[in-house]
């Protein structure tokens, strides 16, 4: 089964990062407020971007990775513009 990594833009404007193996799924759960505390808080969520890893343990090290990037990182990788990403 394949996992995701996902990013939600929250109805503030935050950015929550988060893995699954069932994106669809896991989008219902923080739509219906069951999906986590900040999520809930933070109503409504979209999913603005995902990408699927190899198995578990990739997706959660890729999940620390785009959780320790600044919010400019995070918005040119849903942006899909790799070239604006730069280190952090």
């Amino acid at each position: 089964m394949p996992w995701f990594v996902y990013i939600l833009r929250c109805g503030n404007g935050d950015l929550y990062t988060g893995v699954t193996n069932h994106l669809a799924r896991r989008l219902a759960e923080h739509q219906s407020k069951k999906g986590g505390r900040f999520t809930a808080a933070h109503q409504p969520v979209e999913l603005v971007y995902h990408e699927q890893a190899k198995d578990r343990s990739a997706a959660l090290r890729r999940e620390q990775q785009v959780q320790g990037w600044s919010r400019r990182n995070k918005l040119a990788l849903v942006a899909s513009d790799k070239g604006l990403l730069k280190a952090d």
